[in-house]
């Protein structure tokens, strides 16, 4: 089924960005259809000498569960498009930016950026986590690039954010949504900040948007030199609600943020 869909988007000619984390968003069904079933089957529950009503748990607790998967279907099919744009907004773009997407996926932010270049060439590493993003391989953002008319802007790396390969003061503007929080440890997710810092040029911004640890990122992009501030939290289209933070390397490129 999920074949047969890829490739009747293809053949439409239709990007197709994906599912956001769809391993939660099935489970969060999956415990809400569970929570019902065992009110439904064993409508009461003894336990030692207590006797437990299942009802009422199903009632208080399967609605949540199945709302939290419908908002983020919600954000996967609508919310992601209006908040990258939001992002992309933040930046002054003149259309000669070298920008890198950390985390790419699909490509969706990189491609974004690509369409705002002229002679800037956008960049996306990943590397490419089928339980961050369904279809989540270098193929669907290099073909994504190609239904959106960017190819000939963008590249596409298989890449470790705690590790790039890219020199010093690389990229005019750094970009990168839900993606850092995938890093386990605390000090992995610093690395991905210090090499985001290492790779961005004096002047140059980056925005880092997450739903959690937003303030562990500042404090790793400061002890960089870097400065770092909050543009905002935003709650009526994405979910989890998510925050971006706005970095910027000293020095002088031009006035990008």
């Amino acid at each position: 089924m999920k074949q047969a869909f890829e490739v009747a988007n293809t053949q439409a000619g239709k990007p197709d960005y994906g599912i956001d984390a769809p391993g939660v968003i099935r489970n969060l069904f999956l415990a809400a259809a569970i929570v019902f079933a065992v009110a439904i089957f064993f409508p009461s529950v003894r336990v030692g000498s207590v006797t437990f009503i299942t009802h009422p748990m199903a009632w208080t607790f399967a609605p949540w569960l199945a709302l939290g998967g419908v908002l983020m279907l919600i954000y996967v099919k609508w919310g992601k498009f209006r908040h990258r744009d939001r992002m992309l907004s933040l930046v002054r773009w003149t259309g000669a930016e070298t920008v890198l997407d950390v985390g790419t996926g699909r490509g969706l932010l990189m491609i974004g950026a690509a369409r705002k270049l002229t002679t800037g060439r956008s960049f996306g590493i990943d590397i490419w986590s089928a339980k961050d993003l369904s279809g989540n391989r270098p193929e669907g953002a290099i073909r994504n690039a190609e239904l959106e008319g960017v190819a000939d802007r963008i590249e596409v790396r298989s890449e470790d954010a705690t590790r790039m390969t890219f020199p010093d003061a690389s990229f005019d503007v750094v970009l990168t949504n839900v993606c850092i929080h995938n890093i386990p440890t605390r000090e992995g997710r610093a690395q991905a900040c210090r090499e985001i810092a290492r790779v961005l040029k004096p002047g140059g911004v980056a925005l880092v948007s997450d739903f959690i640890h937003l303030g562990e990122y500042a404090k790793s992009f400061r002890q960089t030199g870097a400065q770092a501030e909050r543009a905002g939290w935003f709650f009526f289209d994405t979910f989890p609600p998510m925050g971006i933070l706005r970095v910027r390397k000293p020095g002088s490129i031009g006035d990008l943020a």
